[in-house]
């Protein structure tokens, strides 16, 4: 499917032909990391928010020098990009107070020789009340008004009611997809799946719609369709890299369904197109799918997990977590307990990032667990 390989094309690097093109009219890419930025105020003021990524790293022999490494890989693989030059390409970054490792990489970035021109941390609240509802509107407020000051712009109501149509329009496509994929005979594999979520990040979103308008348009016209594997989901840590999925796959599984921060939890809600378009906008990212990291939420997560597990009918789910991630190897050993009482097979796997991950391991021990399901 050439719409596919469009998109494949576009996470092989980081400097893609999108970011080129961006580049060479002279437009602003800021990178930022994690779902809880409202990315629609940059898109409003015609600058692309490229989610950072670790993808390409060999080794943080550099990284390793300011942060340890009882700090995950991710987080590690970022500065090292950062350090390395990876990201030269960014007039900007933006981070978010989502862990201690996250907001050490901003710190040691920002501090050293090879920060970017603008960068930002955005706090986040812990908690989901009336309060940080109200504080989180204010640190938006004040981030918006970072990026007008410094890029010299005008994020307008219309303007951002605008980037908000793009974004809903977004969500919805990736919705369509996930019809699809939970489809006894779904088609398109997990690793694909993910290889499409990841080039959602990458690439503006108005020509992101529209590639994967044509590929879903290519599926309906000339549907393939894998079948007779095991059906999992994955859950857990950061997950940008359809390399793990493939090694999954390869099995004799097929994931068709997950609960990641790069996928459903990410898009599945929308921001709502009536009112004051602002508020919205606060609204939609305050109270979207929780991650681990909001305090007193675990059984709204637990409740979109089963969601999710239901509606795919899945076989079995794959809990992962990057090595040292606190926040989500807490709430897998919460999640593998509750569904494994209601009849859910469940692995959890303790992961390193990217290429530095342990495959062999890895592979060994879903190899084991999709014996027990099949059994």
């Amino acid at each position: 499917m050439r719409a596919l390989e469009e998109l494949a094309e576009a996470t092989a690097t980081l400097e893609n032909r999108f970011v080129s093109k961006w580049k060479n009219e002279d437009k602003r890419i800021v990178g930022y990391v994690c779902s809880y930025l409202p990315e629609e105020i940059l898109y409003a003021a015609d600058i692309f928010p490229f989610r950072l990524t670790g993808k390409g790293v060999k080794d943080t022999s550099l990284a390793d020098s300011y942060l340890t490494r009882v700090n995950c890989t991710f987080s590690r693989c970022c500065l090292e990009l950062g350090f390395s030059g990876g990201f030269k390409f960014l007039d900007g970054a933006v981070f978010i107070n989502g862990c201690d490792h996250i907001r050490r990489t901003f710190d040691n970035w920002k501090a050293h020789k090879s920060a970017l021109p603008f960068m930002y941390m955005l706090p986040v609240p812990h908690l989901l009340n009336a309060e940080g509802r109200q504080w989180y509107g204010e640190e938006v407020l004040k981030f918006k008004e970072a990026v007008e000051s410094y890029f010299a712009v005008n994020i307008t109501a219309e303007n951002l009611s605008e980037a908000v149509a793009v974004y809903n329009e977004t969500r919805r496509l990736l919705r369509k997809l996930y019809e699809l994929r939970i489809k006894d005979e779904p088609p398109l594999s997990g690793s694909e799946v993910l290889t499409i979520l990841s080039a959602s990040t990458a690439i503006p979103k108005k020509e992101f719609n529209q590639i994967l308008s044509r590929l879903l348009e290519e599926i309906e016209s000339s549907p393939r369709k894998l079948n007779g594997k095991v059906r999992l989901m994955i859950a857990g840590s950061l997950m940008d890299d359809p390399e793990f999925i493939r090694n999954v796959e390869d099995l004799g599984a097929i994931v068709v369904a997950d609960a990641l921060c790069f996928g459903s939890r990410n898009f599945w809600d929308l921001t709502e197109d009536s009112g004051d378009v602002f508020e919205s906008l606060v609204d939609r990212y305050y109270n979207h799918v929780p991650c681990p990291r909001m305090a007193g939420e675990y059984k709204r997560r637990l409740s979109f997990v089963k969601e999710q597990a239901e509606r795919a009918q899945i076989d079995g789910v794959i809990l992962e977590h990057i090595k040292f991630c606190d926040t989500h190897g807490t709430d897998n050993a919460l999640l593998k307990k509750d569904l494994e009482e209601i009849g859910i097979p469940v692995i959890e796997l303790e992961r390193q990032y990217g290429p530095l991950a342990d495959a062999g391991r890895l592979r060994t021990r879903t190899q084991a667990f999709l014996e027990r399901i099949r059994r």
